[in-house]
């Protein structure tokens, strides 16, 4: 089984927030960045798992970035893949991304492609439908559990109320949530292998850039608490009248 797994780049959760470029590009100045924990933690262990389950196949990763997202890469060698693919493009909007990852992936013959469900920066959960739709593939979102017998995949999802269970034939996109499976910790041996293995750089595609950025803004500066004695309960309830605001 061929598997891709569709890893991003994003900033560490600790990381602060600030624009550059009269706000229309993230300062990255100072900030580590990470493997998005959607596709590492989930859509990556869980093509890993599949794989050895299966004792042959391959997993391949794949991101759309700079030359600065090569050590984040890395991890993704480390923690178990075979190989990964850059495509050498900077990522400006969900499609853009989308459509270089289905550039690659077209002709390539891969059974599963397995994405997280967002990534923790903009929290669009795009890509994997976008990709799915490009390629004429079927696409299962919000997954949290997957298993693949012969030709097709049994997907779980959680629902209100329930859990949904969806089968679905091979080839699929997933996107992975929660559940999928446990985060694993890169060992010695792999991140001493992750050196050697190939990391391909591959030219961006010719692709309509549909959208960008116009502008970021940061949300406003929360204002100050308000203590209320527990003995005045009717002044707490004067206030939740008179100023607090439903968001």
């Amino acid at each position: 089984m061929k598997i891709l797994v569709l890893l991003s780049q994003v900033p560490d959760t600790t990381a602060r927030i600030a624009f550059t470029n009269d706000s229309t590009q993230y300062d990255g100045n100072g900030v580590t960045f990470i493997v998005n924990p959607y596709d590492e933690w989930y859509a990556l262990v869980r093509a890993l798992e599949l794989k050895e389950a299966k004792g042959s196949g391959s997993v391949t990763t794949i991101t759309v970035g700079g030359a600065d997202t090569e050590a984040t890469i890395r991890k993704g060698l480390a923690i178990g893949a075979d190989e990964a693919v850059r495509v050498d493009a900077q990522p400006t909007e969900a499609l853009q991304v989308a459509e270089q990852i289905a550039a690659y992936a077209r002709d390539k013959g891969f059974d599963l492609i397995l994405a997280g469900k967002e990534t923790i920066d903009h929290n669009g959960g795009q890509v994997g439908a976008m990709v799915a739709e490009l390629l004429d593939l079927p696409y299962v979102p919000l997954a949290s559990k997957l298993d693949v017998s012969g030709t097709s995949a049994t997907v779980e999802r959680d629902v209100p109320g329930g859990v949904e269970v969806v089968e679905v034939s091979l080839p699929v996109v997933i996107g992975a949530a929660k559940g999928m499976a446990e985060q694993r910790i890169p060992n010695m041996r792999g991140i001493m292998a992750a050196r050697t293995k190939p990391l391909t750089v591959i030219a961006a595609a010719a692709v309509d850039n549909t959208g960008g950025t116009l502008k970021f803004e940061l949300p406003p500066a929360k204002g100050a608490v308000k203590m209320i004695p527990a003995e005045e309960a009717g002044k707490l309830i004067e206030l939740l009248h008179t100023e607090a605001k439903v968001i």
